[in-house]
C-alpha cells in the first residue's frame, strides 16, 4: 500500500450533471480524503480546484480519473511537496473590493500592489456585468504593514484606472 501524499487536482470544462460525485467517486476507490476545494461556474464552464489526500500515486490517481476525461472536461493531478514550508509569518486578514468601468489591466496594477506591500491573495473572485466590473479579494498582509500607505497607493491605481478601491480589515468571526 503507498504512503498518504497530497494531490492538487484540476477539473475544467462544459459543465453538466454529476463531475463533482463523479470525480470524488473515484477519489473515494483509493481512500481519498478531500482536504480543501473551491468550485465555482465561469459563464457556464465548471471550474474547480481540489486538494486531496489520499493512498495512491500519482500515476494510479491519473489512471482512475481517465475515464472521467472528455474532449471538454481536462482533469489535471499535481503531487504535492511533503509538509509546510516553514514558519509563516504573522498576517492580518483584509478584503478588498473593486468597482468600476471594465478595462484591461485592473486585476494586474491592483494585486501588484498588494504584492509590492508583501501582501498575498488568498482568494480572488472577479465579475463582469455589462460594462461594471467587480472585484472581491481576501488578502493577507503582513502585520506590520502601514495600511493607511497601502490604501492610498490602491486609491490612487484605482483613480488611474477608472475605479474604485476599497481595502478594509475582514471580520475574525467569518471563515
Amino acid at each position: 500500500m503507498a504512503q498518504m501524499s497530497s494531490y492538487a487536482i484540476t477539473v475544467v470544462g462544459h459543465d453538466r450533471p454529476g463531475i463533482i460525485a463523479d470525480v470524488t467517486g473515484a477519489l473515494a476507490e483509493h481512500g481519498g480524503n478531500l482536504e480543501d476545494s473551491s468550485m465555482t461556474l465561469l459563464r457556464g464552464h465548471f471550474a474547480w480546484t481540489l486538494i486531496v489526500a489520499v493512498d495512491a500515486s500519482e500515476q494510479d490517481l491519473d489512471a482512475t480519473l481517465e475515464s472521467l476525461r472528455e474532449p471538454q472536461l481536462k482533469i489535471s493531478v499535481i503531487l504535492l511537496p511533503d509538509g509546510q514550508a516553514g514558519d509563516a509569518p504573522q498576517t492580518l486578514n483584509f478584503w478588498l473590493t473593486v468597482h468600476g468601468a471594465d478595462r484591461p489591466g485592473i486585476v494586474s496594477a491592483l494585486t501588484g500592489t498588494i504584492a509590492e506591500a508583501g501582501g498575498n491573495l488568498t482568494n480572488l473572485t472577479t465579475r463582469l456585468a455589462g460594462g461594471l466590473y467587480v472585484i472581491g479579494a481576501d488578502a493577507a498582509l503582513p502585520a506590520d504593514t502601514d495600511i493607511e500607505v497601502l490604501i492610498g497607493k490602491l486609491t490612487d491605481n484605482g483613480a488611474e484606472l477608472g475605479v474604485t478601491v476599497s481595502l478594509r480589515p475582514a471580520d475574525s468571526d467569518l471563515l
